[in-house]
């Protein structure tokens, strides 16, 4: 792996909403192991009231009639890939967490020679604080040198930088000429962000059209977030010829790829059987995954299914206890309300301590695996 690479994965920060509620950052260290960034929660529309899980169908997660809803497409953070034996050694000490080390490596590189991927690297480190001040417009510097030897990292940092006004003025114009310098460079976040800008209007035009476009080169580079959004255009034809095989196409490898709201509704289509083979058993599963991711609608509905032993055994106590942790992120549903106040005493105070027990240790609105 080179520097370049692994730093794709660090400049990947994606979506809008990202840029106004960015998620934390790793803890710089000089010489030591990084502290693990904080994922963003994902906070997708509530849904519509649900039938009851013996009768009916399940609601889409998005709501009725609902067009394209770019502000709930929930930021991602690529996993940069572990670095390869031989690989270079400044992204490495990077990669490990030693700041100091790479900025050395990475200078030396650039007193070498012309080595954008070093450039880029030092601008990440001024950007972040990493082993140097924090000093956003020396960051600025060395991205823009970067730029300028073709590297589309520098040039995906650069609009963010311009987008959020940090280091630079906030500028939305400049941030989508330099998503999209990237993104005809082949870089994947650069043009999920410059699709993002098509649909809000922000430095360029709104236009519907040219953000599916957009997206769709993103989705074929296997940006989560970017799969995720051309799914919900091509299942509503918002913008494009409706084509809903694509669509569950879409939302199936954005589902793979751990994006939780792509679970959300991948699991309502195959519960219902709607452009997919009807399996309420794959569902369940589905549903249990983002309800550990934290997703509110996922433990409601995975509540449901076990309420009723749809999908799964029926289990009343572990029903209420996902129910519980939903209604602590806002939503409510009087069905499984009566369903909690109907179990005996025993089972309901079981099923509390369960779910403080789980809130207790939701770090990063994750759940173990482990639990049921």
């Amino acid at each position: 792996m080179n520097i370049s690479r692994g730093l794709r994965a660090l400049t990947s920060a994606t979506c809008l909403a990202a840029l106004l509620a960015s998620p934390a950052l790793a803890a710089p260290k000089a010489n030591g192991t990084p502290t693990p960034a904080a994922k963003a929660q994902t906070v997708p529309a509530l849904p519509p009231a649900m039938l009851q899980p013996p009768i009916g169908q399940l609601q889409p997660a998005n709501g009725a009639n609902v067009p394209a809803l770019p502000n709930l497409l929930t930021p991602t953070q690529t996993a940069a890939p572990a670095p390869l034996p031989g690989s270079d050694l400044a992204y490495s000490a990077y990669q490990s967490g030693f700041y100091i080390t790479a900025a050395l490596e990475a200078i030396k590189r650039v007193n070498a020679g012309t080595d954008p991927a070093a450039l880029t690297l030092l601008g990440e480190l001024y950007a972040r604080g990493f082993g140097v001040p924090y000093d956003p417009q020396k960051a600025g510097d060395y991205y823009r040198r970067a730029a300028g030897l073709g590297d589309t990292n520098a040039m995906f940092a650069l609009g963010m930088m311009a987008l959020t006004g940090q280091g630079i003025v906030q500028n939305d114009a400049a941030a989508a000429r330099w998503f999209q310098d990237a993104a005809s460079k082949g870089h994947g976040s650069a043009a999920y962000n410059l699709g993002l800008l098509y649909m809000q209007g922000r430095g360029v035009n709104a236009e519907i059209r040219s953000a599916a476009q957009w997206f769709r080169t993103a989705a074929d580079a296997g940006v989560p977030d970017a799969e995720y959004a051309l799914a919900v255009l091509l299942r509503e034809g918002n913008g494009v010829v409706p084509d809903r095989i694509t669509a569950l196409r879409l939302m199936r490898e954005a589902a793979l790829q751990d994006h939780v709201t792509a679970q959300v509704e991948l699991a309502i289509a195959t519960f219902n059987g709607d452009g997919v083979m009807k399996d309420e058993a794959a569902a369940a599963a589905l549903f249990r995954k983002a309800a550990l991711a934290g997703n509110a609608i996922a433990q409601n509905r995975y509540a449901r299914l076990l309420s009723a032993g749809r999908g799964a055994p029926q289990d009343k106590t572990t029903a209420a206890a996902w129910h519980l942790l939903a209604k602590m992120r806002g939503l409510n549903d009087t069905y499984l309300d009566e369903m909690v106040a109907s179990l005996p005493a025993e089972d309901r105070q079981k099923a509390a301590a369960i779910a403080r027990k789980w809130a207790a240790t939701t770090a990063d609105a994750k759940m173990t695996a482990a639990l049921p």
